[in-house]
C-alpha cells in the first residue's frame, strides 16, 4: 500500500526568509513629503551605503517597510560617477540627489522629490539656506537650482522638449493611451522634463474620478524609456487674472498612483498650454489629489525656456532601521 504524497502547509515557509533590510539595521532615515508625494530621506555623504533595488523596494513597501512612492539618498556629487561629471561644468555642485523609485528601479528627476530632498539637507545641517538663497543640485537628469521661499521651495526644472515634436508640430497629439475605467483609448502628448511624460486632457472632473490608475495605462507608442502619464482636465474659465488652472491624476513608472508628481505638473502645464492656444499663459497652478503647486515658464540662461515648479516640502518623522 502506496503512502499519501507529503506536502508541506500551504504557508509554512511565510516569514521563514531573511528581510532584505537586515543589512540596513542601525540605519537612520527621515520620512519626507510635497504635496503627498512622500519619500524616505537617508543621509549617505560619502557613499558608504550600498543600497540594493531589493531593499529599496522592502523600505517604500507601505506594509512592510516605512512606506513611499520613492527612496532619495543624499550624497555628495564626487561620490557618484553621475556627480563627478556635472562637477566639471558645475563644482558649485555639492549634493547628488540618488533617486530610485518605489519599485527599487533608478529615475532621473523627480520634482516634489527635489525639494524635500533640498529641505532635508537643510534640516539635517548638511546646507545653510535662508530664505531667498539657492542651491545647486547634481540629478540624473541635470543640474538642478533650488531656491528657498517662506512658503516653500521653487526650483527650476531646465528647458522641455516635446518627445516626438514632429507630431507635436502637427497635430499636438502624438500617442494614444488606453486606461481602466475609460471607456475608449484617449490622444496623449509627450513631453519630456528629463523623464518622461504622456498627458492626456480629459473633459470634465467625472472622467478624471473615473481612471482607474491601479494598473499601468497602455501608451502606444511608448517612449523609449517608458513614461510617467498624467490625466489633466482644465477649469472653467481655464484662465483666471492671468494665471491658468487645471487639475490633474498621475500614474508614475515605477510606482503607481501618487498623490502628487512634481515633474508630471510641469509636462501637464506644457500640455495644456500647447492646446490652449490663443489662451496659453506662462503661469499656472496645478491641482493634485496631494494639494496645489505652481508651474511658471520663464527665460532660460542658454536661450531655450526653462519650468519653474514651486511648492511646500515637509519632514514628518525620523528614525532609525531595527
Amino acid at each position: 500500500m502506496s503512502s499519501a504524497p507529503q506536502t508541506s502547509a500551504p504557508h509554512a515557509s511565510w516569514g521563514a526568509a531573511t528581510s532584505p533590510l537586515a543589512s540596513l539595521a542601525g540605519m537612520p532615515f527621515a520620512k519626507g513629503h510635497g504635496t503627498g508625494n512622500d519619500f524616505v530621506l537617508v543621509a549617505d555623504p560619502d557613499g558608504a551605503r550600498d543600497i540594493v533595488p531589493e531593499q529599496v523596494a522592502a523600505l517604500c513597501d507601505r506594509h512592510r517597510g516605512i512606506g513611499a512612492d520613492g527612496l532619495i539618498r543624499a550624497v555628495r556629487s564626487a561620490a557618484l560617477p553621475e556627480g563627478r561629471y556635472l562637477l566639471g561644468t558645475h563644482p558649485e555642485a555639492e549634493w547628488f540627489m540618488d533617486y530610485r523609485n518605489g519599485d527599487g528601479s533608478v529615475s532621473e528627476m523627480c520634482g516634489n522629490g527635489v525639494r524635500a530632498f533640498v529641505h532635508f539637507l537643510a534640516e539635517e545641517g548638511l546646507v545653510t539656506l535662508a530664505d531667498g538663497e539657492a542651491l545647486t543640485i547634481g540629478t540624473r537628469a541635470g543640474i538642478k537650482v533650488v531656491t528657498r521661499s517662506a512658503n516653500g521651495y521653487a526650483v527650476d526644472m531646465g528647458p522641455w522638449e516635446f518627445i516626438f515634436p514632429a507630431a507635436a508640430a502637427e497635430r499636438a497629439l502624438d500617442s494614444l493611451v488606453e486606461t481602466d475605467g475609460l471607456e475608449v483609448d484617449r490622444p496623449a502628448l509627450s513631453v519630456s522634463m528629463g523623464n518622461p511624460h504622456t498627458v492626456v486632457a480629459l473633459a470634465d472632473e467625472d472622467e478624471l474620478l473615473s481612471a482607474d490608475l491601479h494598473r499601468a495605462p497602455r501608451v502606444d507608442p511608448v517612449p523609449p524609456h517608458g513614461t510617467n502619464v498624467e490625466f489633466v482636465v482644465p477649469a472653467e474659465p481655464l484662465v483666471t487674472d492671468g494665471v491658468g488652472h487645471i487639475g490633474m491624476r498621475v500614474h508614475e513608472r515605477g510606482v503607481g498612483e501618487t498623490l502628487s508628481c512634481g515633474t508630471g505638473a510641469c509636462a501637464a502645464a506644457v500640455a495644456t498650454r500647447h492646446w490652449a492656444g490663443d489662451e496659453a499663459v506662462d503661469d499656472w497652478q496645478v491641482r493634485v489629489p496631494g494639494g496645489t503647486v505652481r508651474v511658471r515658464f520663464i527665460p532660460g540662461p542658454e536661450g531655450r525656456e526653462h519650468v519653474e515648479l514651486s511648492g511646500p516640502a515637509e519632514l514628518v518623522a525620523r528614525g532609525v532601521l531595527a
